[in-house]
């Protein structure tokens, strides 16, 4: 994958992050990021007070420093802000963050030596997995933390993992054959300003919410088929009639995932005028998170294929500014946030039709024997605690600000925190429709009638981890299982085998 500064992708990021594909650096840049460093040498040599390369930080930036302390300065301020506490970043965050500085530096505004570029992208290729913890960024002057602790493990202090194993980055370093590297001026300050950690996480959540968002139309299909719903909903009229573009989308894939089912066509002269909002209007609800879904594409893509550290290079000026805030993204993950809570919320209300009698005209919870048997009633309950977890979470981490460095840093993003929630929501949202697609292939079973060719495919696979319920057993690990092929988009696979791309 060849890293230009400009053209990473989200599926690049996905690609590097957790399929470990290897990194090259576009021959393109070499003269470009030589020449800003020219420039920072230069003007060092002219004594000229630049911020946060012969100055101090944040409330000290008048301290002026000296020439023969810029070495030292930029050692320090790695030192001074690897303080993140938490749980360790996955190594797929850990990875993405790494990546992103690098692309990010890859476009030649930041003055750094070419050497640094060479050093990351040795890190990616050779498995280096610095130990970073997930809390303490505000997410302004960058994910400061968590990026000081990457920069930390590269200049041979810190800490790292090797094969699972918590050790001194020092060691990790020697047994990968990788030199530490001696940080010169600007580039401390240039491997830390930035929204690397929260644009990481919502490059990896927004990948994994749109294939979410794909399995959640599939389980709901399959829902409204048990429900003895109707397909007339979905019709392109009515889409067209209010034109948003997911919302057309979202009817598109939902008729061709009904398209062949008998149930549906069993009771299409049925009495019943209308279905429940979370069977008719899937379209709609659906079709809005496409929406979002879109613009927090836009953001990400953008954020990703941006020079944002502080101060940049520009023709030979040397110019601070503030592109290290984190609010664009901050704002994206709070909206995704949302998005998650939503979809999680929309099926659990379909779990919880199914599995009532009055609403489904099913047996009780599907139990084949219900009374001595309580089958699913308990796995709604689970879906219920999930989709409330992620309402208490979803209230947006970006709509606070606590002013840092004596009020020199007065007006924060909170962008690290929307991430950190972010990574659990998802999860939660996953489970949800893990449980959907439990339940609606346990209802699918009380029918003679063949479901469409499309549920017929996810059903099959559900079925090879997920036997029929005849009498009352734990699954807690068939719902992991589940999850775990939500995830990774193989139930999607065997649908789209039989009905092509969804969109």
């Amino acid at each position: 994958m060849i890293v230009d500064g400009e053209s990473l992708s989200i599926e690049d990021v996905v690609r590097v992050a957790r399929g470990n594909e290897k990194v090259e650096i576009s021959n393109e840049i070499k003269e470009r990021v030589k020449k800003a460093r020219e420039e920072i040498e230069k003007i060092l040599q002219q004594e000229k007070p630049i911020y946060g390369v012969n100055t101090g930080f944040g409330e000290l930036a008048n301290v002026r420093i000296s020439n023969e302390k810029i070495e030292e300065l930029q050692e320090n301020l790695i030192r001074s802000h690897a303080c993140g506490v938490g749980e360790a970043l996955s190594k797929e965050v850990v990875r993405a963050i790494i990546l992103l500085r690098l692309n990010s530096l890859a476009k030649g505004y930041s003055g750094v030596r070419y050497e640094l570029l060479e050093k990351l992208a040795e890190a990616l290729n050779k498995n280096f997995y610095p130990f970073v913890p997930s809390q303490g960024s505000v997410g302004a002057s960058g994910d400061l933390a968590p990026l000081a602790h990457v920069a930390l493990a590269l200049v041979g202090e810190g800490e790292a993992f090797y094969n699972g194993k918590l050790m001194a980055a020092k060691e990790v370093l020697e047994l990968l054959h990788m030199e530490p590297i001696k940080l010169k001026a600007k580039e401390g300050i240039a491997l830390i300003n930035g929204s690397q950690y929260m644009a990481a996480v919502l490059c990896l959540a927004y990948f994994d919410a749109y294939n979410l968002l794909k399995n959640a139309q599939i389980a709901g299909v399959m829902s409204l088929e048990a429900l003895k719903g109707t397909d007339q909903a979905f019709r392109e009229e009515i889409a067209l009639a209010r034109p948003y573009k997911g919302q057309i989308k979202a009817a598109r894939n939902l008729w061709r995932l009904c398209k062949g089912s008998s149930i549906i066509a069993s009771h299409k002269n049925c009495p019943k005028v209308q279905d429940a909002y979370s069977l008719r209007c899937m379209p709609q609800v659906f079709g809005a998170m496409y929406e979002a879904l879109d613009f927090i594409k836009n953001i990400v893509t953008t954020e990703i294929n941006s020079a944002t550290d502080n101060p940049l290079i520009f023709d030979g000026e040397v110019i601070s500014g503030g592109n290290f805030h984190g609010e664009p993204v901050a704002i994206a993950l709070d909206l995704l946030n949302i998005i998650l809570t939503k979809l999680s919320s929309f099926s659990e209300r379909r779990i919880a039709r199914l599995l009532d009698e009055k609403l489904s005209e099913l047996p009780p919870f599907l139990a084949k024997d219900p009374g001595l048997n309580s089958s699913l009633m308990i796995l709604q309950y689970i879906a219920a605690s999930l989709t409330s977890e992620n309402k208490s979470m979803a209230y947006p981490a970006s709509v606070d600000s606590i002013p840092t460095s004596a009020n020199q840093e007065d007006y924060q993003s909170m962008g690290s925190i929307a991430a950190r929630k972010c990574m659990q929501i998802l999860k939660n949202a996953e489970k949800v429709v893990a449980i959907e697609y439990i339940v609606a292939s346990q209802a699918l079973d009380f029918f003679d009638l063949q479901p469409s060719p499309a549920s017929k495919a996810a059903y099959n696979f559900i079925r090879k981890y997920v036997k029929a319920v005849e009498k009352d057993k734990a699954m807690y690990k068939e719902i992991e299982e589940v999850a775990k092929h939500v995830h990774e988009g193989n139930i999607l696979k065997e649908v789209e085998k039989i009905i092509g791309k969804i969109e």
